[in-house]
């Protein structure tokens, strides 16, 4: 379980695992401190009971019984009242399964409503200090799907990893050196010309698109003809600024839009400037991993887990990407973080293994750094694949998609399923207001109970001190998995932390909506007993609460009203 203080589930858990050592105790089956591990966990079938042990199963060895015969002594022996147990009867070879007296789930409601924004918060991380870098999209152009899968599913991660308990920085690296800037400005400066009536031609792997254009006739607006009269070098400079600004101010534009923010924007250049470069190069060196063959300066990754080894400077005494990349891990390691995580794009797969040598290289623990593989997302509108913008003709861009469809249904959808499988982004399915589309489903649910609240503020009902809520009044069995479910949350929340697993918080939320859309067509909350719609009154209020909250978690809003 997770360390959550004062969550309900996990406390009821704590109470009937003592119940059940207790009584393996006093029917002298072991000493307490010869006690086995053994689990407790809800059964897939729920015909057999609220709670299932292996305790028995556990102990064959050192009761030197068989497991019915321990499982009958543990039961013989067991605290029901005070562990809260109605039944408990055996099943197959020893299992032993519990029926709970469900009046322990009623304080997850008060423990919801009271913690409002911060329920489901657990501690879990227990402060852990974490790094997450992720979208780092090279700011030569738009940002595209890959982009936003990343930025959707990193963004999600850092709000699970915060509630949980860990100290969240997130770090976007931007590519601001190299032949792709290079060429970024050489094509603005080749566009500009084109606008002061010069011939021009742009580089071979320029940069064709309408920003560009957009650029050079911005510039052409404030600078008039200046620029040309500049010395080669110094020009270049200013066209390189000039464009890297724009380019990021327009991914950050974006990226706001889609509401992730970061904490860290790290500049590649930065290592070139301040010799991090070089440094790392030299603690290769230093390391004994680094060889000298055909004029290039290679790094024995192979004997460290790469497939084979890796060029760090070429013949020509250029960089290769590597290199800046190991200098650049090298700085986050020095930053003192417990763990760093790393989401990449599909096409980075075999990326891993060098980088994690490289950091072996260097002495330090490859197992703080954790990458993850956001794969591939393909478009589909009308039943057929999109490849390209209607409006633009090219790619389609993550701008786009949100005017397209809006960024909560991609939000959504993009966290939806574990990063590392394939998806399907249906768009005419993003955009239905049907029961069929997974997001309005949930923000439906939340906004159904926001209706409900109002209907009975209509109708003089406040929940409030008015109303000693009786919550004995919830005795039909949806009551009960509903309460269950709210219950949940802080341990879905620390599971979704501890294996970087945001799509476990969508499965969780839409499970909880669907629970609540049966109960509001099975059961009326607004009844002619005051005390009954109090109680439910409550109940809706934290379900709303815990959908509100993982919706939050995902980047998707809680509408009150659809």
């Amino acid at each position: 379980m997770s360390s959550n203080n004062g969550n309900v589930l996990e406390g009821m858990y704590a109470k009937l695992k003592e119940a059940i050592a207790d009584a393996v105790v006093a029917a002298g089956l072991a000493a307490r401190e010869e006690l086995p591990v053994f689990v407790l966990e809800v059964p897939k079938d729920k015909s057999h009971g609220d709670l299932a042990t292996n305790a028995a199963m556990q102990l064959t060895k050192l009761a030197r019984r068989n497991p019915r015969q321990i499982a009958e002594a543990i039961i013989q022996h067991l605290d029901e009242e005070g562990a809260s147990v109605q039944s408990a009867e055996i099943a197959g070879p020893g299992f032993i399964n519990f029926r709970l007296d469900k009046s322990y789930l009623y304080p997850v409601i008060g423990e919801a409503l009271k913690a409002g924004e911060s329920y489901g918060r657990t501690d879990s991380g227990d402060g852990k200090r974490i790094q997450v870098e992720f979208v780092s999209a090279n700011p030569t152009g738009s940002l595209h799907l890959g982009h936003a899968r990343g930025a959707a599913v990193g963004d999600a991660l850092c709000n699970v990893l915060d509630f949980a308990g860990y100290e969240v920085t997130r770090e976007y690296y931007i590519n601001d050196a190299g032949k792709q800037i290079e060429n970024l400005a050489l094509s603005i400066e080749a566009r500009y010309k084109q606008q002061m009536g010069q011939e021009a031609e742009l580089p071979e792997d320029g940069y064709y698109g309408e920003d560009i254009v957009g650029f050079a006739k911005l510039l052409a607006e404030q600078e008039g003809d200046r620029l040309l009269a500049l010395p080669q070098e110094e020009r270049f400079k200013f066209f390189r600024s000039f464009g890297l600004e724009r380019e990021l101010d327009k991914i950050k534009r974006d990226l706001g839009r889609f509401r992730v923010g970061f904490d860290v924007w790290y500049s590649e250049t930065s290592l070139y400037e301040s010799g991090s470069v070089e440094k790392a190069l030299d603690a290769l060196k230093r390391s004994g991993h680094v060889y000298e063959e055909d004029g290039a300066t290679w790094l024995a990754t192979e004997p460290l887990g790469d497939d084979k080894n890796r060029v760090l400077v070429k013949n020509d005494g250029s960089y290769t990407y590597l290199t800046p990349d190991i200098a650049y891990h090298l700085d986050k390691y020095s930053r003192g973080y417990d763990e760093m995580i790393n989401i990449w794009g599909a096409d980075h797969h075999g990326y891993i293994p060098r980088v994690k040598a490289a950091m072996a290289a260097l002495g330090n623990d490859p197992a703080k750094l954790t990458v993850l593989i956001a794969q591939m997302v393909s478009l589909f509108q009308d039943g057929e694949k999109v490849k390209m913008s209607k409006r633009t003709g090219k790619a389609v861009t993550m701008e786009d998609l949100m005017d397209e469809v809006g960024v909560d249904a991609i939000r959504y959808f993009f966290t939806m399923r574990s990063m590392d499988s394939h998806l399907d982004f249906d768009m005419d399915l993003a955009i239905s207001t049907s029961n069929e589309n997974p997001v309005y489903y949930v923000q439906y649910a939340h906004a159904r109970i926001c209706s409900i609240f109002r209907q009975a503020e209509e109708q003089g009902i406040v929940l409030g001190d008015d109303y000693a809520i009786d919550y004995g009044k919830l005795i039909a069995e949806s009551e009960y998995d509903l309460l269950r479910k709210i219950g949940e949350l802080p341990q879905e929340v620390a599971e979704a932390a501890s294996t970087y697993s945001p799509h476990r918080l969508i499965r969780y939320v839409y499970e909880l909506a669907s629970q609540f859309h049966s109960y509001y067509r099975a059961e009326r909350v607004i009844t002619e007993d005051k005390a009954q719609t109090a109680a439910r009154l409550a109940l809706l209020g934290a379900i709303r609460v815990a959908i509100a909250n993982v919706l939050r978690l995902v980047g998707v809003s809680a509408p009150e009203r659809m």
